[in-house]
């Protein structure tokens, strides 16, 4: 008897060692997670794999193989067949049906690939491999043999059961979400942020995500955009925690107390402050921002000095050595591109300095900063004032 599963593959975690075992559990949480509302599925750890297995009705790869996709930690994903009996007449013939379902209708190349994790299995790889490409072979008059370079690589791998698959999907790779800790993405709507904190969560980060509104000088829509990319970077991660500051008095306050082109390092030195307490209330780790060195003004390596000074814990840059076309690239592959081209200015955009300074003295900043007497309580009435929202 065989049934339709879904053979799941881990990269990097293989390489783990004695905490492998902590990073698989978390990738099957995660699987479970994501599968919860598609049916009632059972997901069996094999050596190097996780098997999906639908508990009720035939599994339907269409419908469950999008949700498995953006999962990090894994490499790839496979639709195939089980079979619990590892003779070679059956084999011979689940390897056949298989072939013959996918791939009937046109020539093609083929080769066999077989991987036999239990030792005990009388015969070798390569007998197994050759036993079933001939089958096939006598079979099927549009296949020919090519081992070097075929259009299809029919693969199978002997464990505890038989599993004969040909179809990989490569998927994102990385580690599992919250496997590294936790970080608090600056969220601006523009198109590096949501590209920066999915990179991270590509590193085992769970992300939480801050907002700076600044109402009337943006708009509901410049938030909900926000919203939107949290909720787009939630398909990779899970659930978001999105954190909306009211930042206007501040944003006012700074803008009538500091010379002007010094205005955008204030700006986002009290972003961090801000963000920083925000991570200490979430038992984050770290701060992430989207900044790329020498994209704008405040991304010199002055600049990034300047604003870095008032932090207390790392702040990760991952597009630090990216231009703008790879971030770019990335935000339409991940698919928040879209969404951060909306029309709609963010606060930072607003009040932008016209003459920005480039090289920043970081204890000039510092000593300015000192007399502004207002602002640490207007930090603090803005914290108290977060919204929360879920993603």
């Amino acid at each position: 008897m065989e049934e339709k599963v879904l053979i799941v593959k881990f990269g990097e975690i293989a390489m783990r060692g004695n905490n492998r075992h902590i990073f698989i559990s978390q990738l099957v949480k995660t699987m479970r997670n994501n599968l919860e509302r598609e049916g009632n599925f059972y997901i069996v750890k094999e050596q190097g794999r996780l098997i999906v297995e639908d508990r009720g009705e035939e599994l339907d790869y269409d419908r469950v193989i999008p949700k498995i996709i953006p999962i990090f930690g894994l490499v790839g994903v496979c639709p195939g067949v089980k079979t619990t009996d590892q003779s070679m007449e059956n084999l011979r013939e689940v390897a056949l049906k298989h072939m013959q379902t996918f791939f009937s209708e046109q020539n093609m190349t083929f080769k066999v690939e077989v991987k036999r994790a239990d030792k005990r299995y009388p015969l070798t790889s390569k007998e197994v491999a050759a036993d079933i490409g001939g089958y096939i072979l006598e079979r099927m008059e549009n296949l020919t043999v090519d081992v070097h370079k075929p259009n299809v690589v029919l693969r199978v791998e002997l464990r505890n059961d038989a599993y004969v698959f040909s179809k990989v999907i490569k998927t994102y790779g990385g580690l599992p979400v919250g496997s590294s800790g936790k970080g608090v993405a600056l969220m601006s709507g523009g198109i590096d942020s949501p590209v920066a904190a999915w990179l991270m969560a590509k590193r085992g980060i769970a992300i939480e995500c801050v907002y700076f509104h600044s109402p009337p000088y943006t708009s509901e829509w410049a938030k909900q955009k926000v919203e939107d990319l949290a909720e787009r970077i939630a398909c990779f991660t899970g659930e978001i925690k999105l954190h909306v500051i009211p930042f206007t008095e501040v944003q006012l306050y700074l803008l009538e107390h500091v010379p002007h082109d010094k205005l955008t390092i204030f700006l986002k030195r009290t972003m961090m402050k801000i963000a920083e307490e925000i991570a200490h209330k979430s038992n984050a780790l770290a701060l992430i921002t989207g900044d790329s060195v020498g994209q704008v003004a405040s991304q010199t390596l002055q600049g990034i000095h300047a604003i870095n000074s008032v932090c207390t814990m790392p702040v990760l840059r991952p597009l630090a050595g990216m231009d703008k076309q790879e971030i770019v690239d990335l935000a339409k592959k991940i698919g928040t591109f879209d969404i951060s081209i909306r029309p709609y200015e963010d606060c930072c955009t607003i009040f932008v300095a016209k003459h920005p300074e480039t090289r920043p003295k970081t204890n000039i900043i510092e000593a300015i900063e000192k007399k502004l007497e207002d602002l640490d309580n207007l930090i603090k009435k803005a914290v108290e004032a977060e919204e929360i929202i879920i993603k």
